[in-house]
């Protein structure tokens, strides 16, 4: 029996979208998905079914792509050194690179977990866990963010304690941070920042708040996870000992 609708409030029968069942399968974005659908690639109970969002009863349905059954995909847990100048996005219509170029080899479809923009190096998860993604991500838990930061000016020793304190932002104010000088030269600061807060482009934003700009932004540790010795542009899977770590709150 095909589902043609959401379980009731409160049922448990596991329903996704059909392009949804394939994204999460580890086989694909959801935007590849669509055309796959589109071209008659994808089967039912046996079925062609064209419609995206399709109901997919996991239980009962026996999807295939290709004539192959879909199934769900071994977890996998990335861990990379996104180069400046790459974007997260899966492709570009500017043509800019992006970090599915430096991950062509790792054997199933991932996603990141938050973002880097396109002038951010640094540390950058990739997962096809959608949980894993939603609890590192999610604000409530406080994952600690570890940025190095070069600076326009020379930070005063008051622009330091308000990035500790908090800047306010068109967004509202952000919450304390843990601020670290490593060094100054005759026209730059060097610090280390960091934050519990996910908000868009946040440390350039805070670092604007006090009147100065980043000139070198670089992502070395999330949730103690260190980047370590890690060359740019490589990347490895997450051992059991930092995949704990990152989610200490999971339920397994």
């Amino acid at each position: 029996m095909t589902a043609s609708k959401p379980s009731p409030k409160g049922g448990k029968r596991p329903l996704k979208t059909l392009e949804r069942v394939l994204s999460k399968a580890g086989l694909g974005s959801r935007t590849e998905a669509r055309k796959w659908i589109g071209a008659k690639r994808v089967k039912v109970n046996g079925k062609v079914i064209g419609t995206p969002d399709h109901w997919v009863d996991l239980e009962r349905d026996t999807v295939t792509l290709d004539g192959k059954p879909v199934r769900a995909s071994k977890r996998i847990y990335l861990l990379l050194y996104k180069p400046k100048g790459y974007i997260t996005t899966y492709k570009d219509p500017q043509g800019r690179p992006t970090v599915y170029d430096l991950i062509q080899d790792a054997g199933q479809w991932v996603v990141p977990v938050g973002r880097l923009d396109q002038d951010t190096s640094g540390l950058l998860l990739l997962t096809n866990d959608t949980r894993f993604a939603e609890l590192v991500t999610n604000p409530d838990y406080k994952i600690p963010k570890t940025y190095l930061v070069k600076t326009s000016t020379h930070l005063t020793d008051a622009q330091m304690e308000q990035l500790q304190k908090g800047v306010i932002l068109n967004d509202g104010p952000t919450q304390p941070a843990i601020v670290k000088r490593i060094r100054d030269s005759a026209k730059y600061s060097f610090i280390e920042i960091i934050i519990r807060e996910g908000r868009n482009r946040q440390v350039r934003r805070m670092i604007e708040g006090i009147g100065s700009k980043v000139l070198k932004l670089v992502r070395t540790e999330i949730g103690g996870v260190p980047i370590g010795d890690l060359p740019i542009g490589k990347y490895r899977e997450l051992t059991p000992a930092e995949l704990k770590m990152l989610t200490p709150h999971r339920r397994h």
